[in-house]
C-alpha cells in the first residue's frame, strides 16, 4: 500500500505532435517516459483508448529508433521473436509489476503477451494501494473538518461535519475500477496481448494458460517474468470470516465502520487502517508483537509519529504479545482475541472488541506456477532469485530466461519496486545489462501526517559503518522553519538526513510531515544516480516550497570534502 515512483530505464526525448501520423492525430501523442499508477499513464487520453484500433497502423515514424518499435509495436505486437518462440516474453500476473514489465518491453519491440487469472491491476489497484488511497484522502478531510482547532486558526468556521459511509466506499470502489480500466486500455493500445487464465510453467520457456483442464493453451516464449504478488498473511489460530475479522481485502470495502476495531499490526497497513478508522469515529486497539509500534520504521521518527498519529487519538495498543486466537464476533458475542506474552508464550488475557483487522503482512503468491517442473523450490514461499531478478532453482543455479519480480520474490514488497524490477528484467532480455539499486526505491505511508523513507535507517547505517569502517553522520531540519508548512498550519514535521560526511554518499533520508511521500523522491533519485550532498546542496529550489524541508537539509550537512563531479558549465541566456 505504498506510494509509487517514477522509475524510466529508457531515453525520455520528446515526441511531437508532428511525429503522429493523420490516423492517430485525433489523439493525444504522448512522451514514452510518462507512467501511469506510478509508472506509466495511460497511452491517449481515456476517451481516445476506448475507440483506438488495436489494428490501427501508425506509419511515417520519427528517426527516434525507440519510437520507431513503439510504432511496429502499435501495429503487430513487436517484430516475431526468433528460433520460432509464440511471444518474446511472457509475464505471468497483471498487477503494477507486469504492467510495467509490458509497456517497457514493447518499446523495447519485443512481442508481448501478459496473463492474468483474476483482474488486471493485481493487489495494488484492486486491494491495495490505489483504494487505500482512495480511503485516506475522504478520512483526511473528514478529520481535518472536525479539526475545530485547525479551522478557527484560518479564521474558519465550519459546522458539524458528517460522511456517508457507502459514498466513501464508492469513492474507493470507483477510483479502483478506473485504474484498472486505464491499465488495461494502455496495454490494449500497444499491442500488449492480454491473455485470460491461470499461467503454469510446464517446463523451460513453455508455459500454459486456462482454467487449469484439458482446455488450457500451451505457448512458448523466450523469456518468461512471474509477477504473480502476494495475499493476505493470516496467522495460525486466526479465523477470518471477512465480518467481523477481516483482512486488508475486506477492510477496503468499508461496508461497516466498527465502534471499536483491533488492529493486529502496526506497520504501513495498520497505520494507514488506524488513520482512516480514527477519522471515522472509530476507537482503535494495536496489537503488535514486537517491543514497539512501527517496527519498520526509522525510531526517532517512529516516536514522533507515534506522538502525532497514535497518543493524542483513539488509540490504546498492547506491544510484545501475540494474538493467539481470534474469534469472530457471533450470536450477540463480541470478538475475542486471546494474548500470550510474544517471548515468554505465557497468556497475557483477552481484548473484546467489536471487529479485528488482521495487518500482519502479505504472503507471496506462487501457488500452481508449475515450478516443480523447473526443479525450483520457494523460500517460506517465496521464488529464488539473484540480483538481476534471474530465478536460482533447487540446485542453487540460474533457470535460463526465468525472472521474478515484485511480492513473489519478497526482495521489497512494495507496487513500484515491482515495476522497477520489471522494467530492469526488460531492459537485460533486450540486450542491456542492469542491476536495480534497491536502496534507492523509496516507500511512504500515507497517514496524516505522512511518512516517507529511502535507503537505511540510523541502527542499520551506523552497523554497516562499523562493519565497514566509515563514520555516519545525521542532520536535521523541522517543518516548523518551513514557511509553506506553517501556512498551511502543518509545522508538525521533521526530516532526517543520514550521511557519509567522508564522502557526502547519502545513505538514507527520512521524512515525516505534510505531503512527504511526495518529498521523498528527491532524495531517493539523488541516490539513484549517485548525486552526493556536496553536488545536490547547490539545487535551487522554489520558495515558498515544502521542498526548501529538503534543500535545508542537505544544506545543513558537514561534508569534508569538495565537489565529487565537475561543475556544470554555465549557460548565457
Amino acid at each position: 500500500m505504498q506510494a509509487s515512483i517514477s522509475l524510466s530505464l529508457s531515453s525520455s526525448s520528446p515526441i511531437t505532435r508532428s511525429d503522429c501520423t493523420a490516423v492517430a492525430n485525433a489523439y493525444l501523442c504522448t512522451p514514452r517516459s510518462l507512467r501511469f499508477c506510478g509508472l506509466r499513464r495511460e497511452v491517449f487520453e481515456s476517451k481516445s483508448l476506448n475507440s483506438f484500433s488495436v489494428s490501427t497502423r501508425l506509419v511515417s515514424c520519427p528517426r527516434d529508433s525507440s519510437f520507431k518499435k513503439v510504432c511496429a509495436a502499435l501495429q503487430s505486437n513487436g517484430t516475431p521473436s526468433k528460433g520460432g518462440f509464440d511471444y518474446d516474453l511472457v509475464i505471468i500476473g497483471a498487477g503494477v509489476g507486469g504492467h510495467g514489465a509490458a509497456l517497457h518491453a514493447v518499446e523495447k519491440g519485443l512481442k508481448t503477451a501478459i496473463l492474468e487469472g483474476d483482474v488486471v491491476g493485481g493487489t495494488c489497484v484492486n486491494r491495495g494501494c490505489v483504494p487505500s488511497k482512495a480511503l485516506l484522502a475522504a478520512s483526511g478531510r473528514m478529520r481535518e473538518l472536525q479539526n475545530e482547532h485547525h479551522m478557527k486558526s484560518f479564521g474558519l468556521q465550519v459546522a458539524a461535519a458528517g460522511y456517508d459511509r457507502q459514498g466513501v466506499a464508492d469513492h474507493a470502489n470507483n477510483l479502483a475500477s478506473k485504474i484498472r480500466s486505464n491499465l488495461t486500455s494502455s496495454m490494449k493500445a500497444l499491442g500488449v496481448d492480454i491473455l485470460t487464465g491461470t499461467g503454469t510453467i510446464l517446463g523451460p520457456q513453455k508455459l500454459k494458460y486456462g482454467k487449469g483442464g484439458s482446455g488450457d493453451t500451451v505457448i512458448t516464449a523466450k523469456d518468461i517474468i512471474i509477477a504473480t504478488g502476494s495475499v493476505p498473511l493470516v496467522p495460525k489460530g486466526i479465523e477470518v470470516d471477512g465480518k467481523s475479522v477481516i483482512t486488508s481485502d475486506h477492510a477496503l470495502k468499508l461496508e461497516f465502520v466498527p465502534e471499536w476495531i483491533a488492529i493486529v499490526g502496526s506497520g504501513y497497513i495498520g497505520l494507514e487502517f488506524s488513520d482512516v478508522y480514527t477519522a471515522l469515529g472509530s476507537e482503535v486497539t494495536f496489537i503488535e508483537a514486537l517491543d514497539q509500534l512501527m517496527p519498520g520504521f526509522d525510531p526517532e521518527i517512529g516516536k514522533l509519529a507515534q506522538r502525532v498519529l497514535i497518543n493524542p487519538r483513539k488509540i490504546d495498543y498492547h506491544t510484545g504479545v501475540f494474538a493467539s486466537k481470534i474469534t469472530p464476533a457471533k450470536d450477540g458475542k463480541p470478538v475475542i482475541i486471546e494474548l500470550i506474552d510474544a517471548k515468554t508464550k505465557e497468556p497475557k488475557g483477552t481484548v473484546e472488541v467489536d471487529a479485528a483487522l488482521i495487518a500482519t503482512g502479505r504472503a507471496p503468491f506462487t501457488q500452481g506456477l508449475g515450478l516443480e517442473n523447473i526443479n525450483v523450490q520457494t523460500q517460506r514461499g517465496f521464488v529464488p532469485v539473484d540480483e538481476r531478478m534471474r530465478v536460482i532453482d533447487a540446485n542453487g543455479k540460474l533457470v535460463p530466461h526465468l525472472f521474478c519480480i515484485g511480492d513473489a520474490n519478497g526482495k521489497m514488497m512494495l507496487a513500484h519496486a515491482a515495476s522497477a524490477q520489471g522494467i530492469s528484467v526488460v531492459e537485460q532480455v533486450s540486450g542491456k545489462d542492469h542491476v536495480l539499486n534497491h536502496l534507492s526505491i523509496p516507500a511512504a505511508c500515507f497517514t496524516h501526517p505522512e511518512i516517507s523513507m529511502v535507503g537505511l535507517t540510523e541502527p542499520q547505517a551506523r552497523e554497516k559503518a562499523e562493519k565497514e569502517g566509515f563514520e555516519v553522520s545525521i542532520t536535521k531540519t523541522s517543518f516548523k522553519a518551513n514557511t509553506k508548512a506553517l501556512a498551511e498550519n502543518e509545522g508538525e514535521g521533521l526530516a532526517k538526513l543520514i550521511y557519509r560526511p567522508d564522502t557526502g554518499e547519502i545513505l538514507g533520508v527520512h521524512i515525516f510531515g505534510l505531503h512527504a511521500a511526495d518529498l521523498i523522491h528527491e532524495a531517493s533519485n539523488a541516490i539513484a544516480m549517485g548525486t552526493h550532498i556536496q553536488d545536490i546542496k547547490y539545487a535551487v529550489h522554489a520558495h515558498p516550497t515544502l521542498s526548501e524541508v529538503l534543500d535545508e537539509l542537505f544544506k545543513s550537512a558537514k561534508v569534508k570534502v569538495n565537489s565529487s563531479s565537475p561543475v556544470v558549465q554555465p549557460v548565457a541566456v
